[in-house]
Parts: C-alpha cells; structure tokens; sequence
C-alpha cells in the first residue's frame, strides 16, 4: 500500500504475481491503522470472517444497539439496504467486513490494482450519517461498487493495466462515477483488466492477472476480469466494466455470475478509455439479476457528452422482474453452439436445460437463425482493429515495448486495414443488424451460447488462444442490441458453464425479466465459490 499525492492510502499489487504472490504492500499509517485487527488475527486465525459490528471495532461507526449481521460479504445489494434500513448493519461496518476479505483473498485472485480503503471509508462513513439522519439518497446508497481500470476516478490512475498509462491520475470523475456518486454509492476501488480492455491475461504486465475463485489456477474472464472475480469472491457486492467484444459478459461466464451489455448507447463512457468507439459499452456486473438491474438503474442515462449516447431516457430497468415469462417467445439460437462454433458438451446440454426451464415457466422456444458467428467476428474484428489503431498508433510508434506482447500482437493487424475494409466492415453491418432485428419481430428474447468453453487455465498459453474466440458475445456488440450472460451450470471440473440472452433496442427490461425468471427456476445463482 503506498501514499498517494492528494494523501489517500491506497493499496497498488505487484508486479509479477503467481498464485499467492503479490500481496499488498501497506503503508506504516494503514499497518497502525489495522494493528488492533492483525493483532487479533494473529491469536485467532477465524476471526478475520465477517461477524457484523465486530469488524468495525477500527473504523469508527455502526448503528447504536445494532445486530450482527453473519456473513455481510454475500448479501444483495438490496438485502444490504434493507439491514441498512433495519440498524442491523451500517456501511461503515459492511465495508470494515469487506475490507478484511479483500486482505484475505485478494493476494490470492488480485482483483484489485488499487483498493482506496481510506476514501471508501470516508464515504461509508457520510452515507451512515445521511441514512441515520433520513436522508437516503436510494437503493444503491452505501453500497460499495468496485470499478474497472478503464474507468476514470478523480484523483486515482486510470492505468487500463498498462506501462503506458502508470501515471495517468483521472482529474475528474467519468460520468457513470459521478451518477454513483450521487446515488451515494461507494467506490472502493480500481480492478484488474486486460491491458486496454484488449490483450488477454499476461505475466508481461504491471500488475499481475486476476483469478478465478472457482479454480485460481483459471482465468476469470476479461477484460473486465477483476470486476467479474471480485464480485464472485463477495469482496464487493456490485461492479463496473465495460464490452467490446464481450468483456462484461465473459467473466459474467466464467465467475458465473450476471453480467449485462446493455443498448448501445444508454450508458455514457465519457472518461472511459476507449477500444472501439462504435463497439464499447459500460455495463454492470453483479451476483443477481435484480443487482445488475439496480446498478444499470445507477448509471444508465442520456449524455450530451458522448457522440454515441442514446436521447431514450433511462427507464427502471427492474421493474419487470417478477412478471415471469409465460406468454413470451423466445428464440434459441442453437446454430451458434451447434454449428458455427461447437460447444463444450457440457456447454450444450446446459443450453438445452436451460431452453427447457423456461418453457416450463411458459415461454414458446422457437428455434431461429441468424448470420453465422464467423460473420459477426469478421465485422467485429475489422471495425475494432481499426478504430483501435487509430487510438494506439502514436503509442506503438513511440513506446512499441511498453506494451504486453499479447497486447501489441492484438493492435498490429489494424495497421493494415484499409479504409475500404472498414467501409466494407460497416456496410455489413448494416446487414447483420437487420438481420437481428427482422428476427427480433418474431420473438421477444433471444437465447444462445456466451462462452463454448469452461473458463481456460492461466498458464496454459494454447488453451487461452484456443477459447479466445469461441463465444458468441460479439454478435451483440455488432448490433447493439441488449444482451446478459449468466450462470447455467457447474462443468465436472466445478467451473461455471453459461448462457446468453438478448433483446430488442432499449428493451434491456425484458431481457432482465427473462433472466430473472430463469435464475428463480434454477439455483445456480446460489452457488458460491469455494474460494472462502
């Protein structure tokens, strides 16, 4: 943990960790800080877990008379606001909890690159104050966000996992921050990516890659990859990311939890730094539907700001949860996993339960068909390649090994695209949109595959490049259309397997309700982690 400037506390990983390594480096201030904590943790190894108010003993606050709550780090966000509401925890002690995982794991998966506990603290400490006075400022007040290193935070480097953006210290906050903010959300702190939301997980970087708490020795998913390890591990409740070409999605499917690229357009990425201007998204990552449609609720909203922000005003995305699902069609896209890309076995049968649980609940599956994946990953790759290179191209000449390998390999092909087949590449996707959309007139939800394969292992470079581009999450970024991924089962490795589900422009309401309807019908929404 170092001493930042503006004189936060702030804890930053090291360098080149392997499983175990990396552990914070903390600061004299924050070791006297949390001396009376290590002290007991040392005569007791238990008592690190979360046992409500006796976690706050350091961090001055807490409802007078208030109840333990036991393990706060897997509540939901709105559990969390309701005991907020009842005094039987407060932010304050909610957060000491948090903190005290967060020591205790994340050397091990290294979700974060930078854990500002001491303005975390600070901000627990005036939303206890606001709710004990009745000033509640909503659902999401006093909730800890952890947010992905893309993502500009005031006074904290933005360094998208990178040698070239180190001391890259946001001078103001981006615009989903400051609609937190408001919210009385509390930042925690800044999370793993791959390097500009691009290379894959690299030893050749900064900060070391984050792990999956199914399995440390497999990756998590990226890019968003501290965001999605993070939230699976209950070291915070809520999280940002953004997607591309799938990167909320992805470890939403490899943590097995709810990941969801919402509309084009309806979340500002004004301080977002970009991969692709017409294909980013920012979206939230969470353990439930309901949360994830909490946190879009948070930060969904029209802004001048962003040339690709959408006028449809922001809507409550939650508010079809519990109709179900009976009456709606929802086609399943079974040529995705059968035979554009075929999936895992345990991939494919799990889609197929998955296309029989809801029509169980009521809904009309129909199978239906659209462009091939390999066309969707050749618009995507185009379109991406180039407008990345476009940002990148004066990095790459000045400061070409200050990239990752990986990262810099990814980049170069856009160096030879030509503005013909970047023409060539948007006119297809015209096609393909109309495709989605001709298809979205004949059922209401779209069912498919998101990743073909169980999450891949950390050290194994070939598998990695293997399953890179087995998925099916680029379709939505081409298109712009909605879409979730979520937890459909456990591989005989115990790694989450997943599903996919997408809908029509700025209905991201429906896709949710179709998601919550699936994960009342099944229980993999309650699995957690061995990790601890």
């Amino acid at each position: 943990m170092g001493s930042d400037a503006d004189g936060r506390s702030c804890r930053r990983l090291g360098a080149r960790g392997r499983p175990g390594q990396g552990a914070c480096r903390v600061s004299r201030r924050c070791r006297s800080r949390r001396g009376a904590g290590a002290a007991q943790r040392a005569r007791d190894p238990d008592s690190h877990r979360p046992r409500g108010r006796a976690l706050a003993a350091d961090a001055p606050g807490g409802w007078p008379g208030g109840y333990p709550v036991t393990a706060p780090h897997w509540l939901a966000a709105a559990e969390i606001a309701h005991a907020y509401a009842a005094r039987t925890l407060s932010p304050v002690e909610l957060l000491t909890a948090l903190l005290a995982r967060i020591e205790s794991l994340d050397p091990t998966l290294h979700a974060f690159v930078r854990l500002d506990a001491d303005a975390a603290m600070q901000a627990a400490r005036v939303a206890e104050s606001e709710i004990a006075a009745g000033r509640g400022r909503g659902p999401l007040h006093g909730i800890p966000v952890g947010v992905k290193d893309i993502i500009d935070v005031a006074g904290l480097p933005t360094t998208c996992h990178s040698r070239i953006l180190l001391d890259n210290v946001a001078a103001a906050d981006a615009a989903v921050i400051a609609r937190l903010r408001q919210a009385g959300a509390i930042i925690i702190g800044k999370l793993s990516t791959h390097e500009f939301a691009l290379g894959g997980p690299s030893f050749d970087l900064p900060f070391p890659p984050a792990r999956n708490p199914w399995n440390p020795a497999h990756h998590p998913g990226g890019s968003s990859s501290g965001s999605g390890a993070g939230v699976c591990a209950g070291l915070f409740p809520l999280a940002l990311g953004s997607d591309t070409g799938g990167s909320v999605r992805n470890p939403a499917s490899a943590c097995g939890i709810v990941g969801l690229k919402p509309t084009y357009g309806l979340v500002s990425r004004r301080g977002v730094f970009p991969l692709s201007y017409t294909l980013d998204h920012v979206g939230p990552l969470a353990r439930t539907v309901a949360e994830a449609a909490l946190l879009l609720d948070g930060i969904a909203g029209h802004d001048p700001a962003d040339p690709g922000s959408t006028p449809a005003p922001a809507r409550q995305f939650g508010r079809l949860l519990d109709r179900g699902v009976r009456g709606l069609r929802i086609g399943f896209i079974r040529h995705f996993h059968e035979r554009d890309m075929p999936a895992h076995p345990e991939v494919a049968a799990a889609l197929e339960d998955a296309a029989r649980a809801l029509q169980a609940e009521g809904a009309e599956i129909r199978t239906v068909t659209l462009p091939s994946l390999t066309e969707f990953a050749g618009i995507n790759r185009v379109i991406l390649c180039s407008e990345a290179w476009s940002i990148h191209a004066p990095w790459l000449r000045a400061r070409p090994g200050d990239y990752g390998q990986l990262t810099r390999r990814r980049l170069l092909p856009g160096a030879f695209m030509t503005a013909g087949d970047y023409v060539g590449a948007q006119r297809r996707r015209t096609q393909v949109i109309a495709a989605v959309e001709n298809c979205l007139r004949d059922v209401d939800v779209l069912l498919c595959a998101s990743s073909m394969d169980p999450a891949s292992r950390l050290d194994d470079a070939e598998e990695t490049a293997r399953t890179y581009s087995r998925q099916a999450r680029t379709p939505f970024n081409v298109t712009g259309h909605p879409a979730v991924a979520m937890m459909a089962g456990l591989s005989r490795g115990g790694l989450p397997v997943s599903l996919q589900l997408a809908g029509r422009y700025h209905d991201d309401a429906t896709v949710l309700r179709v998601a919550a309807a699936y994960e009342r019908a099944t229980a993999w929404h309650e699995k957690k982690p061995p990790i601890g």
